[in-house]
């Protein structure tokens, strides 16, 4: 009988612990369930606590949470900004730089480490490391065109030295891969500056790139809206390439 009990106790306490991890996991896509998940038992979930700290305004608590995410799943490069976002909450500065340059190298496309790796090699004066965060940025579908139409003037327009380098860098991107062609055509006549756009186009085009006349056509239209001098000179530089363009 007492095995027989310790048994059927056994089973319950397996169920328990596979529900409470079957609710860790849905609360990735369900919030509202990451409390209810026991503290032991929380990873994902553990994500969704740590995000509500970070909003709640007690930066001590925010801290403590996101040290507890990293602790768990310190592999995610996500986890590693939350907790940088902690970090400076609390006022420790010096350790949030350590950490969003970790998450950045070890999560080349996480929005919120490459945006301020950017941020943090334009305060450097680095133009073409901020050009190649900006690359990753751009290659995510996922990244708001708001925040590239923020940061694309301070990566590649100012003065002219500058904002060759980073130019470059992007053209280089272009150039060493057709996978980049038509999301370079597609979005970057809509969030970058159209002269940079213009310039990066003509630039790759000078080094051998062949772009889709169709794509680089329909890329025109956005473009000119936003600059017409700009598109003009790109449909001159692309005319050989492209007769169809036209003058």
């Amino acid at each position: 009988m007492i095995g027989r009990i310790a048994w059927f106790a056994a089973l319950i306490a397996v169920a328990l612990v596979t529900t409470a991890l079957q609710i860790d996991k849905q609360a990735e896509a369900t919030p509202a369930l990451a409390r209810i998940v026991p503290e032991p038992l929380r990873n994902y979930a553990q994500i969704r606590v740590t995000a509500a700290a970070l909003e709640s305004g007690d930066p001590q608590t925010a801290l403590a949470e996101a040290e507890r995410l990293v602790r768990r799943r310190p592999l995610p490069a996500e986890n590693l900004t939350l907790l940088a976002v902690g970090q400076a909450k609390a006022g420790q500065d010096a350790k949030a730089a350590e950490t969003i340059q970790v998450a950045a190298r070890r999560g080349w496309r996480e929005p919120l480490a490459q945006a301020a790796m950017l941020r943090l090699a334009l305060a450097n004066a680095d133009r073409p490391e901020a050009a190649r965060r900006y690359a990753a940025l751009f290659l995510r579908d996922a990244t708001p065109d708001a925040l590239l139409l923020e940061l694309g003037p301070a990566v590649l327009d100012g003065p002219e030295t500058e904002a060759a380098a980073a130019r470059d860098t992007i053209i280089a991107v272009v150039v060493g891969g057709d996978r980049w062609h038509a999301a370079f055509l597609h979005r970057g006549a809509r969030v970058m500056p159209p002269a940079a756009f213009a310039a990066i186009a003509q630039g790759s085009i000078a080094r051998g790139v062949r772009f889709d006349c169709a794509m680089l056509k329909t890329s025109l239209g956005p473009l000119a809206r936003r600059d017409a001098e700009a598109a003009a000179r790109l449909r001159a530089a692309a005319r050989r390439q492209c007769p169809p363009l036209g003058g």
